[in-house]
């Protein structure tokens, strides 16, 4: 069974921002928005690979800094016309704190 690991402090994370947790399955970007609402996805643009850590966070979506995609926060989704997914991972804010469940 998959454990919740507290990965840092909600203020940790700048807002419209990212911080990545690297694991044995590869580095997970943890986004927080405007409204401090907190997704985690893999750390790859389904496109070419992109680092969606270091792409603009706008609304409840990321756009990749290499190609311009944008992908949905909450379910990791390509935004229409692109096609494809980054992995989501549950993630959960409680009492100020992030916890990802890996």
């Amino acid at each position: 069974m998959d454990e919740w690991t507290s990965i840092c402090k909600l203020e940790d994370i700048p807002p419209l921002g990212s911080r990545v947790v690297r694991s044995t399955s590869g580095d997970i970007a943890v986004f927080r928005t405007s409204s401090n609402a907190v997704f985690a996805l893999r750390d790859r643009c389904p496109h070419k690979g992109g680092p969606l850590s270091q792409g603009l966070v706008h609304g409840n979506q990321v756009t990749c800094p290499l190609h311009g995609w944008k992908l949905r926060l909450d379910s990791g989704e390509a935004v229409a016309p692109d096609e494809g997914c980054s992995r989501r991972f549950p993630v959960r804010l409680e009492s100020g704190t992030v916890f990802l469940q890996i």
